[in-house]
């Protein structure tokens, strides 16, 4: 399993794994039970490889997001996202200290700690996860 591979479904709890491609769009498989099921143009995918959260100068991708946490937590589950939002938000700026607090909600925080504790539940290999894409950006 790859975070390239790993995609969120607006509307549906949890994170899917995509398995195949059909000739309406790609099948996925639930990493909550186990389920397959077609994903169609009509279903707004969300892939976490790019997914980036704010920060008061850039948005630092999901990936770097998720393997400080794992590099925190030893690779295993995280605190509950059923937490109150302030212990959320003080855990959160241990990973990420300078996250931009006006664009940053504790939603998203949770979901970013739920989605990690999934991951860390089947036993995904956070270091794999590359630091950076194979993409050269000149400044």
């Amino acid at each position: 399993m790859e975070l390239k591979d790993i995609v969120a479904v607006n509307g549906k709890p949890g994170l899917y794994e995509i398995k195949a491609q059909s000739k309406g769009g790609i099948i996925v498989e639930s990493l909550i039970d186990g389920k397959k099921f077609p994903i169609t143009v009509t279903h707004n995918l969300s892939a976490l490889n790019e997914i980036a959260i704010y920060t008061y100068e850039e948005e630092v991708p999901l990936r770097i997001i998720l393997k400080s946490i794992a590099e925190k937590e030893g690779g295993k589950q995280a605190l509950s996202h059923k937490e109150s939002g302030k212990v959320l938000t003080s855990y959160f700026r241990e990973v990420l200290p300078n996250f931009d607090e006006e664009r940053v909600y504790t939603s998203n925080i949770k979901k970013v700690i739920q989605w990690y504790n999934l991951l860390a539940s089947k036993n995904f290999d956070f270091a794999t996860i590359e630091e950076e894409e194979s993409e050269t950006e000149e400044a």
